[in-house]
C-alpha cells in the first residue's frame, strides 16, 4: 500500500488484528520493511505497521541530502495520514536514530521505544567512513557496497551457515536507490542526540548484538545512561543485524517488552 505524507509517497504494510495495539517497525539503512519478516510471527497479537523509509524500498527517493529531522517528520506525517495518534515504536540502526529524533520532537506520540543496534551520536572520526560509503555508492553503485556491509551485519559463521537468509539481505541492499542511500547516509552523519536524551521518559528497550562493530554495546550503554529506566539486552553471537542473526533471542526480548506495556 502507499500513502502520501510530508511531500513523498510512502510504501507500507499493515498486518494483524484491527483492534490490536499498534507497533510501528522502522528498518535500517539499505534495507526495507521486509527486514522485519523474521519478527512477524511473535507480533501476531499486534497491529503491525511497517514502512519503507524515504529513499528505500517502494517509498520515493528524492535526490539531495536528508536529515534525521526530515525522516522524523516523514514518520509523523505517515502516522497522521493513517490517523494513528500513539504507537509503540521499534527501530533498528537508522530506524533507532529516527525513533530517538522523533521522541525528542514529540514523545507524546509514542507509548514505548525499542532502540536496536543503534547509536545516539556519530563522532567526528566516524564521519569519514560515511563520506567514503557515499563516494563508493555514487561511483560504483550499490553492488559495491554489499561486501563490506554484509561483513558488518553478520558474523562469518552466520554467513556460512545461513547463506539463503543473508542473500535476502543482500538483495535489499542491491535494490536500494543510490539517491536514497546517500541521502540517508547524510542524515546519519548528523546524528548528535546524546545530550538531549535525558528528557525521554518513555518505557525504552535497548537491544544490541554483542559483536556489533558499527553501533557497539558501548553506544547502547551511553543511551541507557541517559534514558532513566531503560533496559539493555545484549545478544551473544550477533553483529549488527541481530534481529536476523539471533532472531529467537531478539524476538523474545521485543515481544516480552511490548506485552509488558499492555
Amino acid at each position: 500500500m502507499r500513502i502520501d505524507a510530508n511531500g513523498i509517497s510512502i510504501h507500507y504494510s499493515i498486518e494483524g488484528p484491527d483492534d490490536g495495539p499498534v507497533v510501528v517497525l522502522s528498518h535500517s539503512l539499505a534495507a526495507n520493511l521486509a527486514m522485519w519478516d523474521w519478527q512477524m510471527p511473535v507480533l501476531e497479537d499486534f497491529r503491525v505497521v511497517r514502512y519503507d523509509t524515504r529513499g528505500h524500498g517502494g517509498t520515493d527517493a528524492p535526490a539531495g541530502e536528508y536529515t534525521l529531522e526530515m525522516l522524523a517528520d516523514d514518520l509523523f506525517g505517515f502516522l497522521d495520514a493513517l490517523n494513528l495518534d500513539t504507537v509503540h515504536y521499534v527501530g533498528l540502526s537508522m530506524g533507532g536514530m529516527i525513533g530517538q529524533t522523533a521522541a525528542l520532537k514529540d514523545q507524546s506520540r509514542f507509548l514505548s521505544l525499542g532502540l536496536c543496534d543503534t547509536s545516539s551520536v556519530v563522532p567526528l572520526a566516524g564521519k569519514e567512513a560515511w563520506t567514503e560509503r557515499i563516494a563508493v555508492a555514487r561511483a560504483e553503485g550499490m553492488e559495491a557496497v554489499i561486501p563490506s556491509t554484509i561483513e558488518r551485519w553478520f558474523s562469518p559463521e552466520y554467513q556460512k551457515n545461513e547463506s539463503g537468509e543473508v542473500d535476502k539481505i543482500r538483495e535489499m541492499i542491491r535494490s536500494t536507490p543510490v539517491d536514497g542511500f546517500c541521502g540517508c547516509c547524510h542524515a546519519i552523519m548528523g546524528l548528535d542526540l546524546t545530550d538531549q536524551l535525558s528528557v525521554i521518559t518513555l518505557p525504552t528497550l535497548l537491544v544490541v548484538g554483542e559483536d556489533d562493530p558499527g553501533t557497539p554495546v558501548s553506544a547502547h550503554e551511553v543511551i541507557q545512561g541517559e534514558i532513566v529506566g531503560s533496559e539493555l539486552i545484549v545478544l551473544p553471537g550477533a553483529r549488527h543485524f541481530s534481529n536476523v542473526e539471533q532472531q529467537g533471542a531478539f524476538n523474545e526480548a521485543i515481544a516480552t517488552f511490548l506485552k509488558a506495556q499492555l
